[in-house]
């Protein structure tokens, strides 16, 4: 009889890991990572785009709102296609459009064409993170999966500090145009790399075929997903963690902190790093806690949570006309902690769906936190032009959506986790009955 452990085995058995499973995981990383990269040039890009364009808050607002916008629309879709196509024609797919996207937002000579630009890399960025996890899942033992989705978030913040360090100096060195369309090179350099070398899944490992019935499968499958407490309970988790940093870090944390609370480019940019560092450092953290206590899942999310909107209270409400750098480090080390905690959304959604359904279900999660974060940017945007850039009232948009989003999480954690419960209790009998 197997001794598998429960829960470790997909079709036809639990992939092997290994070197050569990370060869090919890291490849599909890569593509993440310049898609991480591409999405958060503008975090750095702001007062330029501003300048650039000659638009005001609410309209460079809507480069990220329509980014973010086309991102979340295509989440559902995306995780469709990975779970009928496979992971290296939607990653190839989505690397052509982020990078067409970078391309054309380098030499856009208009508000218009720019924007065109950023929807098409919001559509080709929205295919890279989906194809990750699956992929991560299908070259990697069960046991793994939250260590392997902790490290791809890692790897994407690492992109976001290229973007915060490297990008930022070429555009004040070299310009605009040099340094997107420069930028744009890393695209095409992993595109040909995933096209030589990507797998979907080890030889041996292949999954059973899944009969596709064109709009009746996309319904079923979104219906089963949905129907799972824990899809829907990962969904709120993503939505209520992920937000408040990618929206300081995407677009209104230099402006805040250069035009709010007096620091130059240079200090703000620092921050921002911090901010980056935080969050690659908890990755890790929150990756091995989950993977020995899986119980500490939703303490972990809520604690993160808790301890955002009490930094955002303190800085806001600060009795002086700026908050004291200590206050803004201790803000920027906890809004680190947001994209480890949004990657906990997962692994509520990976274990309520069996493995044909799991680019489907990430997908549904993963609409959570750039919903929340498109939202988040809209209000911000609106409200400083509303309140002549009191960035206190316009962040205070914050709390509202951690509000709503505790509360979901609060109606679904014990739907969830009973059914969790069910689906263990059953995956130890089959485990026992299969045969050798």
């Amino acid at each position: 009889m197997s001794s598998a452990a429960p829960g470790r085995h997909t079709l036809p058995g639990d992939p092997p890991g290994g070197r050569r499973a990370m060869a090919v995981w890291g490849i599909g990383v890569a593509v993440y990572f310049v898609a991480v990269i591409f999405r958060t040039s503008l975090g750095v890009a702001g007062l330029d785009a501003a300048d650039r364009f000659h638009v005001n808050a609410s309209a460079l607002s809507t480069f990220s709102i329509l980014q973010l916008l086309v991102y979340a629309g295509m989440q559902i879709p995306v995780g469709l296609l990975v779970d009928r196509l496979g992971t290296k024609k939607v990653l190839g797919i989505g690397a052509v459009l982020f990078t067409a996207g970078q391309l054309g937002f380098a030499f856009s000579p208009t508000y218009g064409t720019a924007l065109a630009s950023r929807a098409l890399l919001g559509c080709g960025d929205a295919m890279t993170f989906i194809s990750v996890l699956r992929l991560g899942t299908r070259w990697f033992p069960a046991r793994r999966g939250p260590m392997v989705a902790q490290l791809a978030g890692l790897v994407g913040m690492a992109g976001n500090l290229v973007s915060t360090l490297v990008l930022a100096r070429l555009l004040h060195g070299i310009g605009w145009t040099a340094a997107f369309a420069g930028s744009a090179l890393a695209g095409a350099v992993v595109l040909v790399l995933l096209v030589l070398f990507l797998k979907d899944h080890p030889d041996g490992y292949e999954p059973e075929p899944v009969s596709h019935q064109g709009a009746a499968y996309v319904r079923r499958q979104i219906a089963a997903s949905w129907r799972e407490p824990g899809t829907r309970l990962g969904l709120w988790v993503h939505f209520t963690t992920q937000f408040p940093a990618m929206v300081f870090l995407l677009l209104w944390g230099l402006p805040f902190l250069v035009e709010a609370q007096g620091l130059s480019r240079g200090t703000a940019g620092g921050l921002l790093t911090l901010v980056v560092l935080s969050n690659m450092t908890v990755g890790l953290v929150y990756g091995q806690i989950i993977a020995r206590h899986h119980g500490a899942r939703l303490p972990l999310a809520l604690g993160t949570v808790g301890a955002t909107a009490v930094l955002w209270a303190a800085t806001l409400a600060y009795p002086a006309e700026h908050a004291p750098m200590w206050l803004l480090v201790v803000l920027c080390t906890v809004l680190g902690a947001c994209g480890p905690a949004s990657m906990i959304g997962f692994d509520f959604a990976r274990p309520a769906n069996p493995p044909e359904r799991q680019g489907t279900a990430s997908g549904i999660t993963n609409m959570g936190g750039f919903v929340a974060s498109m939202t988040t940017l809209f209000a911000i945007g609106v409200l400083l032009d509303a309140t002549g850039d009191d960035y206190g009232v316009a962040f205070s948009s914050v709390f509202v959506l951690q509000a709503v989003g505790v509360t979901q999480i609060l109606r679904l954690r014990k739907r969830a986790a009973l059914r969790e419960r069910e689906r263990s209790v059953a995956s130890r009998v089959e485990t026992v009955h299969v045969p050798v």
